[in-house]
């Protein structure tokens, strides 16, 4: 997988990154990447909007009515995490899928301790079912 890094357009999204503890921010970027990259390969998602939502770095896929908004952040009690909505399946199904291989927070996150925790093989599954959730 080649990464994707577009600059980010959003000056307040940029200072959302800018204010990640270092480890935090360098894990939330390679997701950043992971995402657009995987955004940008299937042209049903037709890329994605960057925004903020709660305060943290919000994608969206741009075709309407295909996946559900995931979100980047720094836990309260640390690393980061890369959140979908609570009322949606997706983190279920993939706790199905790899249970002893993520720490999970509910039904809402996969939680990260470092960059190097990320295995890109099974959380771009993840960020696909997101992407196309509606699908």
């Amino acid at each position: 997988m080649t990464h994707i890094d577009p600059p980010i357009s959003d000056k307040a999204v940029a200072a959302v990154f800018a204010g990640f503890p270092r480890p935090a921010r360098d894990g939330t970027l390679l997701l950043r990447s992971i995402i657009f990259e995987i955004a940008d390969r299937d042209e049903r998602v037709g890329g994605v909007s960057e925004t903020l939502k709660w305060r943290q770095p919000s994608y969206l896929p741009i075709a309407k009515n295909v996946g559900t908004p995931i979100r980047l952040g720094v836990p309260k009690a640390g690393g980061f995490a890369l959140f979908v909505h609570c009322q949606t399946t997706v983190i279920n199904e993939f706790r199905t899928l790899f249970s002893g291989d993520f720490e999970f927070d509910g039904n809402r996150a996969v939680l990260f301790d470092s960059k190097a925790s990320i295995e890109i093989e099974k959380i771009t599954l993840l960020i696909n079912r997101a992407l196309t959730y509606r699908l």
